[in-house]
């Protein structure tokens, strides 16, 4: 039963269980440090104008790794592409190393206050090595969709 669902998932089970061995031989674990390869620097500008760098891995999304770190960038819709509410600037040359956005992102963008050219869905942005070093600046204003104070916690 393994196999054929291994082979279902493109081997992704296989990859994972070898990098469990991989770790557990090398002695390292859930606790091992990532590879600096895997690690991205970046620097989040607060609506209050201070920065706060942060790391995060490849992969992650801008607005999920700014709510780890207890900045105020809301995600009403939780990172499903249906709101505005993580939008945020990114400074260049970053930019133009991101993918364009596509048509749903404009879409929302075009629902966003103070709209810039720089300006990106932070759901949307992954972390990749081009991203080392990137400003990332929070508007000044957002269009809040929680009035309740309820506040979205990343999964």
């Amino acid at each position: 039963m393994a196999a054929p669902m291994a082979a279902a998932s493109g081997g992704s089970v296989t990859r994972r269980l070898l990098r469990g061995v991989s770790r557990s031989l090398s002695g390292g674990g859930a606790a091992a440090e990532e590879p600096e390869a895997a690690v991205v620097n970046v620097v989040f500008v607060d609506r209050e104008g201070r920065q706060v760098p942060v790391r995060g891995r490849v992969g992650d999304n801008v607005l999920h790794l700014a709510q780890r770190h207890g900045l105020e960038l809301e995600g009403a819709c939780e990172a499903s592409l249906a709101c505005s509410t993580c939008h945020v600037y990114i400074s260049e040359p970053h930019l133009s190393r991101l993918p364009a956005p596509d048509e749903r992102e404009e879409d929302l963008l075009d629902q966003a206050p103070l709209l810039q050219e720089n300006s990106r869905l932070g759901c949307q942005v992954l972390l990749s090595p081009a991203l080392e070093g990137a400003r990332i600046v929070l508007p000044r204003v957002t269009r809040n969709f929680y009035v309740d104070g309820h506040v979205p916690k990343p999964h």
